[in-house]
């Protein structure tokens, strides 16, 4: 079955150069019982469908990494049909280069490869390297620091005096010199391996990481999709500080007017529940009364509506609190995927089933998409707001007081948590 092409939300950041270390072939393979070769045929196949996928979500820069200059030391049988492979795989994307006007380029040393698979290398960049629309760098027998050695001397070779060496001359004698987007952004690495290994050494300077358990043959275009929107979610600050808007709240009193909301009993005497959810609202948002009023009168809305189990209404009340959240604030998150997240775990809550990891698995999805940060940015918190939502429901089963006790104790080690996190 191929792969689910998805859109992105709007206003996702997708990275101009994402980098590919397609780690796990061979495991895949034994894994299975196959040949480790089939396993190597697998990855190239799916990699032809990701760089597709790259391409239509806006990616400009693909580099992904296939042969390394320590590969040699494997079994000649493996090498000679990487070798072939490559130059298959050079076949395909060469059709697909000329549809989509992509350049191809090869990284890496060129004086070890075989003679068939330099002429194809040979054939690809001269027949793409008029497209600038997108690049694809395909790294065969490519090391970071072989990158940075050849460029050396090369500008020894060339003669290149020590007080005319800066970084703009440094990077024109690199692998990747003259393309738009040298720089990565994104550096995905599959198999549960969490190391560079070299890739693109100087490249990746500002790179953001992202590691993913599945062998390379079973990364599919939607969890590529999964990896590019949990990149979009990151501050970037290269350095230097971030300007974007904080948020301000003090944890233990939004911890505590939350869990006196989701309980009642405790709001003051003489104070409406809609006045203490206008308060909640605005110490959590830094919302004004007016908007937080209008805030208030949507939550609640969306919670009774959950209460009688009219689970459509409810999303839509949710739907339109976090337009309006999204306005006010500025966030960049979609309001109608923050309001199924949302909705999903009021299901939780009220249908006494969901277990523990659920209840975090989709905590966590919310809190990514809402404040944008990653999926491990948002683990912590997410897992302590998940054990106040099972104290909360321990309390209202009538386990006793201490559950409350115990919930507002989470509640506020979580808002903690995202306040280390957004602010």
């Amino acid at each position: 079955m191929a792969d689910k092409q998805l859109p992105l939300p709007p206003d996702t950041k997708v990275p101009n150069h994402l980098a590919i270390i397609p780690d796990g072939n061979r495991r895949w393979a034994r894994a299975r019982g196959k040949h480790t070769l089939q396993g190597h045929k697998a990855g190239f196949d799916q990699a032809i469908k990701l760089a597709k996928a790259a391409r239509e979500w806006g990616v400009h820069t693909v580099t992904l990494w296939g042969f390394s200059t320590e590969n040699w030391d494997r079994s000649e049988e493996e090498i000679n049909y990487l070798m072939k492979l490559y130059v298959r795989l050079l076949g395909k994307y060469l059709k697909e280069a000329h549809e989509s006007h992509v350049r191809l380029i090869h990284l890496g040393r060129k004086d070890r490869l075989p003679d068939f698979l330099l002429k194809k290398i040979h054939e690809a960049e001269q027949q793409t390297k008029k497209y600038n629309k997108y690049v694809a760098n395909l790294a065969i027998d490519y090391g970071g620091h072989d990158d940075i050695i050849r460029a050396v001397r090369n500008m020894v070779r060339d003669g290149v005096k020590a007080s005319d060496i800066d970084k703009s001359l440094f990077e024109k004698y690199l692998d990747t010199s003259g393309q738009p987007y040298p720089y990565v952004d994104l550096l995905i690495r599959t198999s549960g391996e969490q190391r560079t290994s070299g890739l693109l050494l100087w490249q990746m300077e500002y790179a953001e990481m992202y590691w993913l358990q599945d062998h390379f043959p079973d990364f599919t275009v939607d969890k590529l999709r999964d990896a590019i929107l949990d990149y979009s979610r990151r501050r970037r600050r290269f350095g230097g500080n971030d300007a974007e808007e904080h948020f301000k709240f003090k944890p233990e009193l939004t911890a505590n007017l939350e869990v006196n909301w989701w309980r009642l009993s405790k709001i003051p005497e003489g104070t409406s529940f809609t006045e203490y959810s206008i308060a909640h609202l605005k110490e959590q948002w830094g919302m004004s009364k007016g908007l937080a009023k209008e805030a208030t009168k949507l939550m609640v809305q969306a919670l009774t509506s959950g209460e009688q189990q009219k689970w459509h209404q409810a999303g839509k009340r949710f739907g339109d609190f976090y337009k309006l959240i999204k306005d006010e604030v500025k966030l960049a998150f979609e309001p109608s995927l923050a309001a199924s997240l949302e909705l999903k775990l009021l299901q939780n809550i009220k249908g006494n089933q969901a277990q523990l990891g659920e209840v975090e698995d989709t905590t966590r999805d919310l809190l990514s998409e809402v404040y944008r940060i990653s999926d491990f940015q948002a683990a912590k918190a997410a897992h302590l707001r998940a054990m106040a939502t099972m104290e909360r429901r321990r309390a209202e089963q009538g386990d006793g007081e201490e559950h409350w006790e115990a919930a507002e104790d989470y509640l506020e080690k979580y808002y903690m948590a995202l306040k280390d996190r957004v602010a």
